[in-house]
């Protein structure tokens, strides 16, 4: 049986706040650790020549209702990890891009984004995209939005696929740390035909080695697409 192709990788990473609880830390402890186990999963990703993309699920738009002094927290968490992650980024030729809404962010933080992004555009080993103020329904209706803008008045797929703010392809899978079982508004249009997989694992107790176990057994999945095997 032919193995299944993975090109594309999404992660949504959580239990941040559980690990630190379980250790009597404070929230903030268990975002920088997860912070680290970005680094760890992006650098194994970019040694693996099958995957081109992988997406991280860092902030979503929903993310703001938390306490002030956390977000404010998570803010310069961001800032100092492209900062420090740069090099990781270059010698792994990693390119990176942010999706979602960053205008809602700082002057500041927006700068650091766009300057990482326009530092790593012409890496071709990998290509790691963190979502940040994102959401899948903010995604879709600001491309359908934007494509009406352009007097586009009758839609298709591919023209919607072109169009979202990640044109590297559909999502082959899914991984959510922490025994959540929901998407979370998480890229709703690329997930259509993705396989899922859960771990009871919290995001910063993952490793690659997880990440390596997972991937031969989504190897052995049959992807039907809507038709027979």
């Amino acid at each position: 049986m032919k193995e299944l192709a993975l090109k594309h990788l999404a992660i949504i990473m959580d239990g941040n706040g559980r690990w630190a609880k379980e250790r009597g830390l404070s929230r903030t402890k268990g975002h920088e650790k997860g912070a680290n186990v970005i680094r760890d999963i992006t650098t194994y990703c970019a040694k693996d020549p099958e995957i081109e993309s992988v997406t991280f699920y860092a902030f979503s738009t929903e993310n703001w209702k938390r306490p002030k002094l956390e977000v404010e927290f998570l803010m310069k968490l961001l800032d100092s990890y492209l900062k420090k992650e740069l090099k990781t980024y270059q010698d792994n030729g990693v390119r990176f891009q942010a999706i979602g809404d960053i205008n809602a962010f700082s002057a500041k933080l927006q700068k650091r984004i766009q300057d990482t992004q326009d530092a790593t555009k012409e890496n071709t080993n990998l290509t790691q995209m963190l979502a940040l103020n994102y959401g899948g329904r903010a995604e879709i209706i600001t491309t359908v939005n934007a494509l009406i803008a352009k007097g586009k008045m009758i839609l298709n797929e591919d023209d919607i696929s072109t169009h979202l703010q990640t044109p590297y392809s559909d999502i082959d899978l899914l991984i959510r740390t922490s025994g959540e079982e929901r998407i979370s508004n998480f890229l709703l249009w690329q997930l259509s035909y993705a396989e899922f997989y859960f771990t009871q694992t919290l995001w910063p107790d993952f490793t690659a080695k997880e990440l390596k176990d997972i991937i031969s057994q989504y190897k052995t999945r049959t992807r039907k697409f809507g038709g027979l095997a």
